[in-house]
């Protein structure tokens, strides 16, 4: 079996610049505290969706926790690389929270986007997943968003065959499968009035298309089950895939029949994983 690593892969910057961050907090935090005691850090929601990034933080004693009102007043409070809401910030500074934001600066874009087409009184439609943590972020910055992941899809208002009086601003999740967030917008248009900037981040089009374009006859895609980007690069792969977040995982599957193996990794992977995990590939080959 051959092995090929397929490029682009692992860490995108906005990833990079947030664990960056998460470790000169607990630096400054922790090593060299001004009362003498580290300081705990908290963080809102996981900051990458990884669960060997998570589980390094958590060593190194972040405390990673679902709502601000699990942190104590006065405390050090990170915001995830996915965002937050207006709402969330509000609290933030009611509480006296020491706000670090590690947001990424795409999916900040993102916010200011819908923003602007909520202020200008166009109707809201993020293209997403409902649930997810950079969903959560954006449809707090409009009144009655509406979240698709599919077109037509039955949240979106009804209005008569024909009329495409009603305006939208659409909006997209950074990192949904590029083909789909067109198709989606593509269809609002054939029934609405629409204003849109609509986009995955260049990072999950660079490595969806690097998937897209392997021509061999299996793909490894090293990250998380959690991680929506290792997941729509599972999706956009045109052979037989399989997904691993653990070297354990790795070990454990079944290549029989693969003659040319691609490896790639979601953007929230840590580079020292995907190097391990091509090196027990390639033992395990020879």
């Amino acid at each position: 079996m051959t092995v090929e690593i397929l490029q682009p892969h692992g860490f995108c910057a906005g990833v990079e610049n947030a664990l960056r961050k998460a470790s000169r907090l607990l630096d400054a935090l922790q090593a060299s505290p001004a009362d003498g005691r580290p300081q705990t850090v908290y963080c809102l929601h996981e900051i990458v969706h990884n669960e060997l990034v998570i589980s390094k933080l958590r060593a190194r004693g972040m405390v990673f926790v679902d709502s601000l009102s699990q942190v104590p007043e006065f405390s050090t409070v990170m915001f995830s690389a996915h965002g937050v809401g207006p709402t969330v910030r509000a609290e933030a500074e009611n509480r006296n929270l020491r706000v670090v934001d590690a947001t990424c600066p795409f999916v900040e874009r993102v916010h200011r986007a819908a923003r602007d087409f909520a202020e200008r009184g166009l109707r809201v439609v993020v293209i997403g997943h409902a649930g997810h943590a950079e969903v959560r972020g954006l449809v707090g910055e409009a009144k009655n968003p509406v979240v698709v992941d599919r077109f037509p899809h039955p949240a979106l208002p009804a209005i008569p065959a024909g009329d495409k009086s009603a305006p939208l601003g659409v909006v997209s999740q950074t990192t949904m499968n590029a083909d789909d967030v067109d198709r989606i917008v593509q269809g609002i248009r054939r029934c609405y009035q629409v204003e849109s900037t609509a986009e995955v981040c260049r990072a999950t089009k660079e490595r969806q298309d690097a998937v897209k374009n392997f021509g061999g006859d299996a793909l490894l895609v090293l990250g998380s089950a959690n991680s929506s980007n290792t997941l729509r690069l599972c999706e956009v792969a045109r052979c037989r895939t399989f997904r691993a977040g653990t070297l354990e995982e790795v070990a454990r599957l079944d290549f029989s029949g693969v003659e040319r193996l691609g490896v790639t990794s979601g953007a929230s992977t840590p580079e020292d994983f995907f190097a391990a995990a091509v090196e027990l590939l390639r033992k395990r080959k020879e």
